[in-house]
Protein backbone atom coordinates (compact mmCIF):
# COMPACT_ATOMS: atom_id res chain seq x y z
CA UNK A 1 0.00 0.00 0.00
CA UNK A 2 3.11 2.32 0.58
CA UNK A 3 4.71 3.23 -2.22
CA UNK A 4 6.53 6.49 -1.38
CA UNK A 5 8.63 6.95 2.02
CA UNK A 6 9.57 10.61 3.14
CA UNK A 7 13.14 10.90 4.94
CA UNK A 8 14.47 13.40 6.97
CA UNK A 9 18.14 13.88 6.10
CA UNK A 10 19.11 13.55 9.68
CA UNK A 11 17.90 10.16 10.27
CA UNK A 12 18.60 8.72 7.07
CA UNK A 13 21.28 6.43 8.18
CA UNK A 14 19.96 5.37 11.31
CA UNK A 15 19.52 1.64 12.20
CA UNK A 16 16.35 2.00 12.78
CA UNK A 17 15.30 3.96 9.52
CA UNK A 18 16.94 1.24 7.86
CA UNK A 19 15.57 -1.57 9.49
CA UNK A 20 12.17 -0.18 8.23
CA UNK A 21 12.99 0.52 4.60
CA UNK A 22 13.79 -3.70 4.72
CA UNK A 23 10.14 -3.97 4.91
CA UNK A 24 9.62 -2.27 1.31
CA UNK A 25 10.07 -3.25 -2.11
CA UNK A 26 11.19 -0.60 -4.66
CA UNK A 27 9.61 2.16 -2.58
CA UNK A 28 10.19 6.05 -4.33
CA UNK A 29 12.18 7.37 -1.26
CA UNK A 30 12.13 11.12 -1.15
CA UNK A 31 14.66 13.00 1.19
CA UNK A 32 13.73 16.01 3.08
CA UNK A 33 14.52 18.57 6.21
CA UNK A 34 11.90 18.26 7.87
CA UNK A 35 8.34 16.19 8.00
CA UNK A 36 6.31 18.87 8.93
CA UNK A 37 7.35 20.00 5.05
CA UNK A 38 5.02 17.17 3.92
CA UNK A 39 2.98 16.82 7.05
CA UNK A 40 1.47 20.22 7.31
CA UNK A 41 1.68 21.47 4.29
CA UNK A 42 -1.47 23.66 2.52
CA UNK A 43 -3.99 22.17 0.44
CA UNK A 44 -4.19 18.88 1.18
CA UNK A 45 -7.44 16.45 1.07
CA UNK A 46 -7.33 14.20 3.42
CA UNK A 47 -9.67 11.85 2.44
CA UNK A 48 -8.16 11.39 -0.99
CA UNK A 49 -4.89 11.15 0.55
CA UNK A 50 -5.93 8.44 2.86
CA UNK A 51 -6.61 5.95 0.00
CA UNK A 52 -2.88 5.91 -0.69
CA UNK A 53 -1.06 7.15 2.17
CA UNK A 54 2.80 8.19 2.31
CA UNK A 55 5.40 7.16 5.40
CA UNK A 56 7.31 9.80 6.26
CA UNK A 57 10.72 8.74 8.87
CA UNK A 58 11.14 11.47 10.93
CA UNK A 59 13.10 12.39 14.18
CA UNK A 60 11.43 13.81 17.29
CA UNK A 61 13.11 16.90 19.21
CA UNK A 62 10.24 17.67 21.78
CA UNK A 63 6.92 17.20 23.64
CA UNK A 64 7.70 13.11 23.63
CA UNK A 65 5.81 12.53 26.54
CA UNK A 66 2.47 14.51 27.94
CA UNK A 67 0.22 14.66 30.64
CA UNK A 68 -2.79 13.17 28.98
CA UNK A 69 -5.91 15.65 28.37
CA UNK A 70 -8.51 16.47 31.11
CA UNK A 71 -10.40 13.74 32.49
CA UNK A 72 -8.43 10.86 31.17
CA UNK A 73 -6.50 8.78 32.61
CA UNK A 74 -6.98 5.13 34.72
CA UNK A 75 -5.98 4.22 38.63
CA UNK A 76 -3.18 6.36 38.70
CA UNK A 77 -2.27 9.90 40.03
CA UNK A 78 0.22 10.38 37.09
CA UNK A 79 -1.16 10.08 33.51
CA UNK A 80 0.94 10.58 30.34
CA UNK A 81 0.61 9.58 26.94
CA UNK A 82 3.82 9.30 24.27
CA UNK A 83 3.23 8.84 20.32
CA UNK A 84 5.47 6.94 18.23
CA UNK A 85 3.43 7.62 15.29
CA UNK A 86 0.94 10.51 13.58
CA UNK A 87 -1.89 8.87 12.08
CA UNK A 88 -3.41 5.36 11.74
CA UNK A 89 -4.24 2.76 9.24
CA UNK A 90 -7.77 2.32 9.89
CA UNK A 91 -10.05 4.92 8.79
CA UNK A 92 -13.00 5.18 11.55
CA UNK A 93 -15.47 7.46 10.68
CA UNK A 94 -15.37 9.37 14.12
CA UNK A 95 -11.39 9.32 13.98
CA UNK A 96 -10.45 12.81 15.76
CA UNK A 97 -7.59 12.10 14.16
CA UNK A 98 -8.97 13.35 10.61
CA UNK A 99 -10.32 16.62 12.16
CA UNK A 100 -6.39 17.21 13.79
CA UNK A 101 -4.17 16.71 11.23
CA UNK A 102 -3.75 18.46 7.61
CA UNK A 103 -2.51 15.00 5.74
CA UNK A 104 -3.22 10.74 6.39
CA UNK A 105 0.43 10.07 5.86
CA UNK A 106 1.58 7.93 8.27
CA UNK A 107 4.57 9.93 10.63
CA UNK A 108 6.97 7.66 12.30
CA UNK A 109 9.43 8.42 15.25
CA UNK A 110 11.92 6.78 14.84
CA UNK A 111 14.13 7.65 17.87
CA UNK A 112 12.61 5.91 20.60
CA UNK A 113 15.35 6.02 22.77
CA UNK A 114 14.72 9.58 23.28
CA UNK A 115 11.10 8.47 23.97
CA UNK A 116 12.66 6.17 26.61
CA UNK A 117 15.03 8.86 28.15
CA UNK A 118 11.63 11.43 28.86
CA UNK A 119 10.13 8.26 30.81
CA UNK A 120 13.19 7.59 32.59
CA UNK A 121 12.94 11.05 33.87
CA UNK A 122 8.98 11.23 34.61
CA UNK A 123 9.90 8.20 36.30
CA UNK A 124 12.71 9.51 38.62
CA UNK A 125 10.91 12.61 38.85
CA UNK A 126 7.90 11.06 40.54
CA UNK A 127 9.65 8.35 42.67
CA UNK A 128 7.09 8.53 45.53
CA UNK A 129 4.66 7.75 43.46
CA UNK A 130 3.24 4.01 43.52
CA UNK A 131 2.67 4.26 40.16
CA UNK A 132 3.10 6.09 36.62
CA UNK A 133 0.36 5.07 34.10
CA UNK A 134 1.86 5.90 30.40
CA UNK A 135 -0.76 5.45 27.35
CA UNK A 136 0.26 4.92 24.04
CA UNK A 137 -2.75 4.69 21.07
CA UNK A 138 -3.65 8.14 21.45
CA UNK A 139 -2.18 9.71 17.51
CA UNK A 140 -2.13 6.26 16.25
CA UNK A 141 -2.88 2.35 16.59
CA UNK A 142 -0.30 0.62 19.01
CA UNK A 143 0.11 -2.50 17.14
CA UNK A 144 -1.17 -2.11 13.58
CA UNK A 145 1.78 -1.50 12.06
CA UNK A 146 4.00 -3.17 14.19
CA UNK A 147 6.01 -5.43 11.58
CA UNK A 148 7.16 -2.35 10.07
CA UNK A 149 7.92 0.07 13.40
CA UNK A 150 9.18 -2.34 16.20
CA UNK A 151 7.34 -0.26 18.20
CA UNK A 152 6.50 -3.57 20.74
CA UNK A 153 9.61 -4.85 20.28
CA UNK A 154 11.71 -2.32 21.69
CA UNK A 155 9.11 -0.91 24.40
CA UNK A 156 7.66 -3.61 26.10
CA UNK A 157 10.78 -4.92 27.33
CA UNK A 158 11.49 -1.43 28.35
CA UNK A 159 8.78 -1.08 30.42
CA UNK A 160 8.83 -4.72 32.21
CA UNK A 161 11.81 -3.24 33.92
CA UNK A 162 10.10 -0.16 35.40
CA UNK A 163 8.51 -1.70 38.46
CA UNK A 164 6.40 1.94 39.29
CA UNK A 165 5.59 2.63 35.76
CA UNK A 166 2.22 1.18 33.66
CA UNK A 167 2.23 0.95 29.94
CA UNK A 168 -1.16 0.59 27.74
CA UNK A 169 -1.45 -0.12 24.44
CA UNK A 170 -4.73 0.85 22.90
CA UNK A 171 -5.43 -1.14 19.46
CA UNK A 172 -8.46 -2.07 17.86
CA UNK A 173 -5.76 -4.66 15.89
CA UNK A 174 -5.35 -8.13 16.26
CA UNK A 175 -1.62 -8.15 14.93
CA UNK A 176 -0.61 -9.57 18.62
CA UNK A 177 2.03 -11.95 17.70
CA UNK A 178 5.22 -10.35 19.04
CA UNK A 179 3.35 -9.84 22.30
CA UNK A 180 2.17 -13.37 22.59
CA UNK A 181 6.06 -14.12 22.21
CA UNK A 182 6.77 -12.17 24.95
CA UNK A 183 6.69 -13.05 28.79
CA UNK A 184 3.40 -10.89 30.23
CA UNK A 185 3.98 -8.68 33.38
CA UNK A 186 0.95 -7.33 35.18
CA UNK A 187 2.15 -3.48 34.45
CA UNK A 188 1.37 -4.02 30.72
CA UNK A 189 -2.08 -3.45 29.78
CA UNK A 190 -3.50 -4.24 26.26
CA UNK A 191 -6.66 -2.05 25.80
CA UNK A 192 -8.80 -3.01 22.55
CA UNK A 193 -11.48 -0.49 21.45
CA UNK A 194 -15.25 -1.66 20.72
CA UNK A 195 -18.24 -0.26 19.00
CA UNK A 196 -21.14 -2.81 18.63
CA UNK A 197 -21.33 -4.73 15.36
CA UNK A 198 -23.76 -2.96 13.60
CA UNK A 199 -21.86 0.19 14.05
CA UNK A 200 -18.30 -1.14 13.41
CA UNK A 201 -19.28 -2.72 10.21
CA UNK A 202 -20.29 0.78 8.81
CA UNK A 203 -17.90 3.60 10.66
CA UNK A 204 -14.88 1.45 11.39
CA UNK A 205 -13.07 0.55 7.75
CA UNK A 206 -10.39 -1.31 7.23
CA UNK A 207 -10.33 -2.72 11.20
CA UNK A 208 -10.76 -6.44 12.24
CA UNK A 209 -14.46 -7.73 13.06
CA UNK A 210 -15.52 -7.33 16.04
CA UNK A 211 -15.61 -11.31 16.93
CA UNK A 212 -12.23 -11.55 15.63
CA UNK A 213 -11.09 -8.83 18.27
CA UNK A 214 -12.68 -10.62 21.16
CA UNK A 215 -10.71 -13.59 19.80
CA UNK A 216 -7.65 -11.99 20.08
CA UNK A 217 -8.33 -10.37 23.48
CA UNK A 218 -8.99 -13.86 24.85
CA UNK A 219 -5.55 -15.23 23.41
CA UNK A 220 -3.61 -12.67 25.57
CA UNK A 221 -5.87 -13.66 28.34
CA UNK A 222 -4.97 -16.94 28.02
CA UNK A 223 -1.48 -16.12 28.10
CA UNK A 224 -1.81 -14.40 31.12
CA UNK A 225 -1.61 -10.85 29.70
CA UNK A 226 -3.84 -8.08 31.21
CA UNK A 227 -6.28 -6.59 29.13
CA UNK A 228 -8.44 -3.29 29.34
CA UNK A 229 -11.88 -2.69 27.20
CA UNK A 230 -12.61 0.79 26.06
CA UNK A 231 -16.10 1.30 25.25
CA UNK A 232 -15.12 4.88 23.53
CA UNK A 233 -16.20 6.40 22.01
CA UNK A 234 -20.06 4.97 22.68
CA UNK A 235 -22.38 5.93 19.68
CA UNK A 236 -26.02 6.70 19.95
CA UNK A 237 -28.31 5.06 17.52
CA UNK A 238 -31.45 3.32 17.42
CA UNK A 239 -30.44 0.22 19.15
CA UNK A 240 -27.94 0.92 21.29
CA UNK A 241 -29.40 -0.59 24.52
CA UNK A 242 -29.58 -4.02 22.61
CA UNK A 243 -26.08 -3.66 20.96
CA UNK A 244 -23.74 -2.77 24.18
CA UNK A 245 -25.62 -4.86 26.11
CA UNK A 246 -25.04 -7.72 23.60
CA UNK A 247 -21.29 -6.61 22.62
CA UNK A 248 -20.43 -6.48 26.63
CA UNK A 249 -21.89 -9.95 26.97
CA UNK A 250 -20.11 -11.14 23.96
CA UNK A 251 -16.63 -9.87 25.68
CA UNK A 252 -17.04 -11.19 29.00
CA UNK A 253 -18.83 -15.04 27.93
CA UNK A 254 -15.32 -15.43 26.30
CA UNK A 255 -12.11 -13.47 28.01
CA UNK A 256 -11.13 -14.93 31.48
CA UNK A 257 -13.07 -11.53 33.95
CA UNK A 258 -9.89 -11.69 36.12
CA UNK A 259 -7.31 -10.77 33.31
CA UNK A 260 -9.46 -7.31 32.87
CA UNK A 261 -7.10 -4.69 34.06
CA UNK A 262 -9.75 -1.58 33.69
CA UNK A 263 -12.96 -0.67 31.43
CA UNK A 264 -13.59 2.96 30.58
CA UNK A 265 -16.73 4.51 28.85
CA UNK A 266 -17.04 7.50 26.96
CA UNK A 267 -19.30 9.13 25.30
CA UNK A 268 -18.26 10.70 21.02
CA UNK A 269 -17.18 14.24 21.30
CA UNK A 270 -15.19 16.51 19.57
CA UNK A 271 -14.09 19.82 20.07
CA UNK A 272 -15.66 22.77 18.00
CA UNK A 273 -13.03 23.03 15.48
CA UNK A 274 -12.36 20.00 15.21
CA UNK A 275 -15.76 18.91 14.75
CA UNK A 276 -16.18 21.68 11.82
CA UNK A 277 -13.19 20.40 10.22
CA UNK A 278 -14.48 16.72 10.40
CA UNK A 279 -17.69 17.68 8.90
CA UNK A 280 -16.59 19.34 6.06
CA UNK A 281 -15.28 15.90 4.70
CA UNK A 282 -18.53 14.10 5.51
CA UNK A 283 -21.44 16.65 5.23
CA UNK A 284 -24.27 14.04 4.81
CA UNK A 285 -22.61 11.92 7.65
CA UNK A 286 -25.41 10.64 10.04
CA UNK A 287 -23.06 9.56 12.48
CA UNK A 288 -21.56 13.06 12.71
CA UNK A 289 -25.23 15.10 12.59
CA UNK A 290 -27.93 12.80 14.56
CA UNK A 291 -28.43 13.78 18.37
CA UNK A 292 -25.43 15.96 18.88
CA UNK A 293 -24.94 19.14 20.32
CA UNK A 294 -22.94 22.53 21.37
CA UNK A 295 -21.53 21.52 25.33
CA UNK A 296 -18.78 23.88 26.82
CA UNK A 297 -17.11 24.19 23.71
CA UNK A 298 -17.10 20.41 22.57
CA UNK A 299 -19.98 18.87 20.62
CA UNK A 300 -20.99 15.91 22.12
CA UNK A 301 -24.73 14.01 22.88
CA UNK A 302 -27.03 16.12 25.01
CA UNK A 303 -26.37 15.49 28.57
CA UNK A 304 -29.58 13.27 29.22
CA UNK A 305 -28.77 10.76 26.00
CA UNK A 306 -24.93 10.80 27.62
CA UNK A 307 -25.67 10.10 30.82
CA UNK A 308 -28.51 7.53 30.14
CA UNK A 309 -25.68 5.59 27.38
CA UNK A 310 -22.78 5.72 30.20
CA UNK A 311 -25.54 4.65 33.16
CA UNK A 312 -26.38 2.03 30.87
CA UNK A 313 -23.38 0.73 30.29
CA UNK A 314 -22.16 0.66 34.05
CA UNK A 315 -25.27 -1.55 34.71
CA UNK A 316 -24.17 -4.23 32.05
CA UNK A 317 -20.57 -4.17 33.30
CA UNK A 318 -21.34 -4.41 36.88
CA UNK A 319 -22.22 -8.04 36.19
CA UNK A 320 -18.72 -8.77 35.27
CA UNK A 321 -16.20 -5.97 36.84
CA UNK A 322 -16.13 -4.44 40.13
CA UNK A 323 -17.38 -0.83 39.90
CA UNK A 324 -13.80 0.74 40.88
CA UNK A 325 -12.56 -0.52 37.11
CA UNK A 326 -15.21 0.94 35.41
CA UNK A 327 -13.83 4.62 34.49
CA UNK A 328 -16.20 6.62 32.75
CA UNK A 329 -14.41 10.26 31.50
CA UNK A 330 -15.91 13.43 31.50
CA UNK A 331 -14.27 16.61 29.36
CA UNK A 332 -16.57 18.42 31.15
CA UNK A 333 -15.91 18.88 34.67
Amino acid sequence: MIKTIYIEESIKNHPRTKKILKNFFNPTIVLCNRYDEIFNRKKQNFRIQKSRPSLILANKFDNFVLPTPKGLGICSEKNYYFSHMLNCLYDCRYCFLQGMYKSSNFVLFVNFESFGRKIDEIIQNNSSEKKITFFSGYDCDSLVMESITGFIKYFLPFFREKPNAEIELRTKSISIKEILNLEPFDSCIIAFSFTPNEIAKKNEHGTPSVSSRIDAMKKLSDKGWKVGLRLDPLIYHINFKKNYKKLINDIFSKVNINSFHSVSIGAMRFPNQMYNQILDLYPDEELLVNSLTKRNKMISYPTNIEQEMINDCKKYLSKYIEKDKIFAFNPYS
